[in-house]
């Protein structure tokens, strides 16, 4: 049995989720907002999701040494996200504690949805440790331990709450259809594509599917379903070094670059 992030985190499958939680924090108008007005996304997706990843890796695996550093590399990228309230917006900060749990609530949600998908459902024993250590990604920043939803049953509460509220503006969708459909992106990047596109619409609320423009039938539906079962048959009995390769592969950049 998996047990916690320490267990879950390094497994190659959750990428399969990416696409899912970056559309439904890009949702968030605090996040979308701030990503459109003053992120590259759309141009280095690879390069977004590495730095993002490479972080949840250190924060779970990493040295102190390395920990610092990522949370040096995610607050210097933060800092100039920001905009006071206008006429035209209502402003944003990437410091924000509210955004930083969204974010949080976001990757914590996915990697549950899909991990179970392949694994089938946890424990509660599970359950609750992999809650308590996802709360680390934000508390390593500003977002303070009491705002991290105390339990399971509360968290369910507040995603139940802002997913029902939840609506891509002009300005999420136009940087998640970038993210989704890339003109410039390298070859292999852009072959993927369909399939990622297929996952993430699979694992999306029906609207926020909607309101991204991915379609989807009865048919993309079974299809759906057939593909995950699939990949719960095949996907655990990869090597260990298959599963990790990911993971292992940003934390020795990340120690190369601290020339180790």
């Amino acid at each position: 049995m998996v047990r916690g992030l320490a267990d879950m985190g390094a497994e190659g499958i959750l990428l399969a989720g990416a696409g899912r939680a970056i559309l439904m924090q890009l949702a968030d108008p605090a996040v979308g907002h701030g990503v459109s007005e003053h992120s590259t996304f759309t141009e280095r997706p690879v390069n977004r999701l590495r730095g993002t990843l490479t972080y949840v890796y250190a924060i779970v695996y990493g040295t102190d040494e390395q920990v610092k550093e990522v949370r040096r590399r995610v607050n210097r990228a933060h800092a100039p996200v920001r905009r006071a309230p206008d006429e035209n917006s209502a402003g944003y900060s990437a410091f924000d504690a509210h955004a930083q749990l969204w974010v949080v609530a976001t990757l914590y949600d996915t990697a549950v949805t899909v991990f179970e998908k392949i694994y089938g459902p946890f424990d509660d024993g599970t359950a609750d440790e992999m809650y308590g250590d996802y709360a680390k990604l934000g508390t390593a920043l500003q977002l303070p331990e009491e705002l991290w939803p105390a339990d399971r049953a509360a968290f369910r509460r507040y995603w139940d709450e802002r997913v029902q509220a939840l609506r891509a503006d002009d300005a999420a969708v136009r940087v998640g259809r970038g993210l989704l459909y890339p003109g410039s992106a390298a070859l292999w990047y852009r072959t993927v594509m369909p399939f990622a596109r297929f996952l993430t619409a699979g694992l999306l609320p029906d609207q926020l599917r909607r309101d991204f423009g991915l379609p989807w039938s009865p048919g993309h539906d079974r299809r759906f379903h057939l593909t995950m079962r699939g990949l719960a048959v095949l996907y655990p009995r990869l090597p260990r070094r298959i599963r990790h390769w990911f993971k292992d592969y940003c934390l020795a950049e990340l120690a190369a670059d601290l020339g180790h």
